[in-house]
């Protein structure tokens, strides 16, 4: 997987002067354009898109400081409709405007080139089961929030807070399947996955009783689960758990990730110190 993905690093380099489309570096990784981006964005830390332009925008600046094309000719070439649209990028990126730079010369910001690796450890294992489950819906409370890859999400821990006791006994007592209990469901996300973009937060059940008046509903398809299992401190291992799950065990084993909500169920120590997670990923078997 790794080298069929460095293999789509190599297109882009090839052409950082061209359209750049997902569905042709998705073939070229042998994976569905919905995987690579959740891959790229696990791997990298960055979103595809977001590295695709900051790796123009080093290019450019290079041409911009060689003096040899006009600062229009960089700008129709990296892909920008006018020389404005170029300066602001550029501004964004380097801190400087392009005129500047060719005026008086400026330090510039560059993005590397990337590459991946497998650095084998060895020093743990990470414990999953696939399941296969027919469709289901969440029930409880919906609310969209931004997305938060570090720490505790204070748009998701005020809308808990603002759940009544009554309204979570009631969403509790129609858990009826697994996981049970209340969980957390993350739905509709930005393929980018960037920080701050919007998605779709639940706080619910998995059930398949029907749905009463005032509460949200997310009908979920029949399909193949990743089941995977972590304990330790809260929140930093389960977001971990989350970077664990796309930069080591989808690499290792003949799956990709599928559309679909991601489900996690917590179960917290009483000073909320600790956690025992169980986090669902929607996934899809790949050819060997």
């Amino acid at each position: 997987m790794l080298e069929r993905l460095n293999q789509a690093m190599d297109h882009i380099e090839c052409h950082l002067d061209q359209r750049i489309e997902v569905s042709d570096l998705a073939r070229i990784a042998v994976t569905s354009e919905y995987h690579l981006r959740r891959l790229f964005s696990a791997l990298a830390g960055v979103p595809l898109s977001e590295y695709v332009r900051r790796r123009r925008l080093t290019v450019a600046g290079a041409e911009v400081l060689a003096g040899e094309r006009t600062l229009l000719e960089i700008a129709v070439r990296y892909g920008y409709s006018s020389g404005e649209a170029f300066a602001r990028a550029f501004r964004a990126m380097h801190g400087v405007g392009p005129g500047e730079v060719r005026r008086v010369g400026a330090s510039l910001q560059s993005q590397p080139r990337m590459s991946f690796r497998l650095i084998v450890e060895g020093s743990s294992s990470m414990r999953y089961r696939v399941v296969e489950k027919e469709e289901f819906r969440v029930v409880g409370r919906k609310a969209r929030v931004p997305l938060v890859h570090e720490g505790v999400n204070p748009a998701i821990a005020a809308f808990i807070q603002a759940i009544d006791q009554d309204t979570l006994g009631r969403i509790h007592s129609l858990s009826d399947q697994e996981p049970r209990g209340i969980v957390s469901v993350s739905d509709d996300l930005d393929d980018s996955r960037a920080e701050g973009t919007e998605l779709d937060y639940y706080h619910g059940v998995v059930t398949g009783a029907a749905v009463p008046q005032d509460m949200d509903a997310l009908d979920v398809p029949a399909g193949t689960w990743a089941v995977f299992e972590n304990a330790g401190p809260f929140p930093q291992t389960l977001q971990h758990l989350w970077r664990d799950v796309f930069t080591q065990w989808f690499p290792s084993n003949p799956y990709r990730s599928r559309p679909g909500p991601e489900i996690l169920r917590i179960r917290l120590s009483q000073d909320a110190a600790e956690a025992e997670a169980e986090l669902w990923i929607p996934v899809e078997r790949t050819a060997l």
